[in-house]
């Protein structure tokens, strides 16, 4: 008779071999599968709705998305969808130049009955607070007041609404300065570097004193900072000097956010575009209060090649988000989340969400905390293949669902995302670290 193993031994004393308690953790354990809770250890699912609004043709036109794309009069049917597609997260912004009516003065009518709705839903608002552009009153981003005046905005929304936690201060700061400074698109439409670094630093100083203002009626508030991921390639065996400082300057915005000096390249640049040192020193004086998340925007347009004629093509996806955004984790070592991503071809648009999903699983077997994914936006957008800044009214089917508020095919995919992944946790065994309501107070340096 031959000898009984271990196995044979267990098997005898617990049937199947498997052991007390093992359903709880481990070979029998959950998977991860199943559409997201509200388990705060849990990975971000998340959608946006495009709240862009910055005016074209020197100021006599405001491109509001949220008005274009239907959300004023449909506005109570699209936070069903974000119910019906199983998230529970979402990355929304309100009209702030339309709130903001003057220093001291605010119009929260519609805010008032579009918050109230999310909070009955459930829903997790990541409030996005200024989306590339500001009210009249204001002017542009060239005005040196508009630190202040957006801080006094941040903290009336947060008085106002004191149950949101989550907040995006100035949406990518980086695109908002490049287009309205230096690209001549939008808002103040110069094509200076003087006008880009103005822009920029007057954006990066809104965004800190937002997040001061937040921070003081909610400390244990969370800053998702969205930011584009951006990377210019040069077909040439001598790269120019312009394409390696754009390449420097991609970074520049989070650089002043979370008081990361800047290359010497980068430093002159701005000293010579109206940088003082007294502003250069206060940027570095640290980083803002709260939790900060490091959010990264990739659409494949964001990638850029530069052919020796000095031509532009769109590379769509060399990189990709995980080469892209692994130099920003490495640059910052922030917590990540991918908080843009679409493409304008509805067909495509599955295999993309795969691409980017992939992407992030690989993220996190690396070991970097990716807390979230945001497909932007739910519903299909307005002209923004030519950046808004030409009056087309062109639809890019890059929404989960049209405008007729009705699926496209992208919105079964991520549903299928969901069922697969939808309770991961942000890191294995993330339960031991769900996020405390206690205020942010280590500044921790790795």
């Amino acid at each position: 008779m031959a000898q009984q193993g271990f196995l044979d031994k267990i098997k005898k004393k617990y049937g199947d071999g498997n052991y007390e308690g093992d359903q709880f953790g481990g070979a029998g354990g959950h998977d991860g599968s199943g559409l997201p809770n509200t388990d705060p250890s849990n990975f971000m699912f998340a959608t946006g709705i495009e709240c862009s609004y910055p005016t074209i043709q020197n100021g006599t036109v405001r491109r509001d998305q949220l008005r274009e794309c239907g959300h004023y009069d449909r506005w109570k049917e699209d936070l069903g969808l974000v119910k019906e597609m199983g998230l529970q997260v979402l990355r929304y912004g309100l009209p702030y130049y339309e709130i903001h009516q003057g220093p001291g003065k605010f119009d929260w009518s519609f805010a008032d009955e579009v918050m109230a709705e999310i909070k009955r839903l459930g829903i997790t608002p990541i409030l996005d607070l200024m989306h590339f552009g500001v009210p009249d009153w204001i002017g542009n981003f060239q005005n040196p007041d508009l630190p202040i005046h957006f801080a006094d905005y941040a903290g009336a929304v947060a008085q106002r609404y004191p149950w949101v936690r989550y907040y995006t201060p100035v949406n990518e700061i980086y695109v908002t300065a490049r287009i309205s400074g230096k690209d001549g698109i939008w808002n103040e439409q110069l094509k200076t570097d003087h006008g880009f670094v103005t822009a920029l630093k007057h954006c990066v100083a809104a965004s800190i004193m937002a997040n001061q203002q937040i921070a003081k009626y909610r400390n244990d508030c969370v800053i998702v900072q969205s930011e584009s991921a951006e990377y210019i390639h040069e077909l040439c065996a001598t790269p120019s000097a312009a394409t390696n400082l754009a390449n420097e300057l991609r970074f520049l915005s989070l650089d002043l956010l979370y008081a990361n000096p800047p290359s010497a390249t980068v430093a002159m640049y701005m000293m010579d575009n109206g940088l003082t040192r007294e502003e250069y020193n206060w940027f570095m004086s640290g980083k803002p209060p709260g939790y900060q998340i490091m959010g990264n925007d990739y659409y494949g347009r964001n990638e850029r090649i530069k052919l020796p004629d000095g031509s532009i093509q769109i590379s769509m996806d060399v990189l990709g988000w995980y080469e892209i955004t692994k130099d920003y984790y490495e640059r910052y070592r922030m917590p990540v989340m991918h908080t843009e991503t679409n493409v304008f071809d509805a067909d495509e648009a599955p295999k993309w969400l795969n691409k980017q999903w992939v992407g992030i699983l690989r993220m996190r077997r690396d070991g970097v905390p990716v807390l979230g994914f945001t497909w932007y936006s739910l519903i299909d957008q307005i002209d923004w293949d030519t950046q808004l800044g030409e009056l087309n009214n062109r639809v890019n089917a890059c929404g989960l669902y049209d405008l007729d508020r009705k699926p496209r095919p992208v919105a079964q995919a991520y549903k299928n995302i969901l069922k697969e992944f939808g309770q991961i946790t942000i890191v294995p065994y993330g339960e031991m670290l769900e996020m405390t309501d206690r205020p942010a107070r280590l500044k921790t340096n790795v």
